[in-house]
C-alpha cells in the first residue's frame, strides 16, 4: 500500500514538474519573442497606413477649405462637414469615396483604433439604409477577423504577457458555450460585457473558430448598427435643412438613449444568457 502511494506521489510530482518546466519554457519563449512580435506588428501597421495614404493622395482634387474636413470625425460637427464634402464628390467619384470609407473602417477595426462609430454614422449619412448597414457589418466582420489573425500569428505572446488573467476568464466563458459559439459571439457584439478589441484579440487564443467568429460579428454588429445608421440619416436630414427640425433633434436624442439600453440592463442580460 505504501509502495503504491509512493509511486503515485512520484508520478504526480513528475507531472507537476513537467507542467512547470513547460510553462517556464513557454514563458521564456514568449518573453524572447515579444520584441520581434512588436516589430512585425509595427511594420504591418505602417504598411496599412501607406495604403490609406495612397487612397488619400489619389482622391479627387480638393479645395483647401475641403481638405481640413477630411479626417476621422470626432463629433457631430466633424461628421456633418465631412459628410457634406464626401457627398459632393460621391456621385462623380463614387468608387473612390466608397473605397476610402471601406478601407478606413477596416483599418480602424483591425488595429482597435477608436472612430468606427463615427464612420458608421457617416455611412448612414451618405448611403441608403440597407447599403450603409451592409457596409458596417461587412467591414466590422473583416476588420475583426484581421485583428483575430494578427493576434493568432504575432499577438499571442503580447496578449499572454500583458493580460493573462483576463484571457483565462474569457476562456472559461467560451468553454461554456462551445456548442453555440455563433450565438455567443453575437451576444458579445450586441452587449457591452467585453470590449470589442478584447474579443478580437483573445478569440484565437481561446480557440474560437474563425467562421462562427466572422458570422457572429457580422450579424451581431447589425443590431446596434440599425440605430447608428438611422442616426446618420437623421443627421443628413438636419444638415440638409436650412433650419433645425425639432423632430430630427428628438430622433437623434432617442437613438442616443436607445443605444444605452444594453449598458443599463447589463447585469440582467448576463444572468439570463449565462
Amino acid at each position: 500500500m505504501d509502495v503504491d502511494q509512493n509511486v503515485k506521489n512520484e508520478s504526480v510530482s513528475t507531472v507537476d514538474d513537467t507542467t512547470t518546466i513547460t510553462e517556464l519554457k513557454t514563458e521564456n519563449d514568449q518573453t524572447m519573442s515579444t520584441t520581434k512580435a512588436v516589430v512585425i506588428l509595427v511594420v504591418i501597421f505602417l504598411a496599412s497606413l501607406l495604403i490609406l495614404a495612397y487612397l488619400y493622395y489619389n482622391f479627387p482634387q480638393l479645395t483647401e477649405e475641403e481638405k481640413k474636413y477630411i479626417k476621422i470625425p470626432r463629433n457631430t460637427t466633424d461628421m456633418q462637414n465631412l459628410g457634406r464634402v464626401l457627398e459632393d464628390y460621391k456621385d462623380t467619384y463614387y468608387t473612390q469615396v466608397f473605397m476610402s470609407i471601406f478601407f478606413c473602417y477596416i483599418f480602424l477595426q483591425t488595429f482597435a483604433i477608436p472612430g468606427s462609430i463615427s464612420l458608421s454614422i457617416l455611412c448612414g449619412f451618405l448611403y441608403p439604409f440597407v447599403l450603409a448597414l451592409a457596409i458596417i457589418c461587412f467591414c466590422s466582420a473583416m476588420g475583426a477577423c484581421f485583428c483575430y489573425l494578427l493576434s493568432m500569428t504575432i499577438g499571442r505572446r503580447l496578449a499572454y504577457k500583458y493580460f493573462p488573467d483576463r484571457i483565462k476568464s474569457y476562456a472559461k466563458l467560451v468553454k461554456k458555450h462551445n456548442d453555440n459559439m455563433f450565438c455567443y459571439i453575437m451576444f458579445l457584439r450586441i452587449t457591452p460585457f467585453l470590449p470589442n478589441w478584447f474579443i478580437n484579440v483573445c478569440a484565437p487564443l481561446v480557440d474560437v473558430p474563425l467562421i462562427p467568429f466572422w458570422l457572429g460579428t457580422f450579424f451581431g454588429v447589425a443590431v446596434p448598427s440599425v440605430l447608428v445608421v438611422q442616426a446618420g440619416q437623421t443627421l443628413h436630414q438636419v444638415a440638409s435643412e436650412s433650419t433645425w427640425s425639432w423632430s430630427s433633434v428628438l430622433l437623434l436624442a432617442t437613438f442616443a438613449a436607445l443605444s444605452l439600453l444594453p449598458v443599463l440592463f447589463k447585469a440582467k442580460l448576463r444572468d439570463k444568457f449565462d
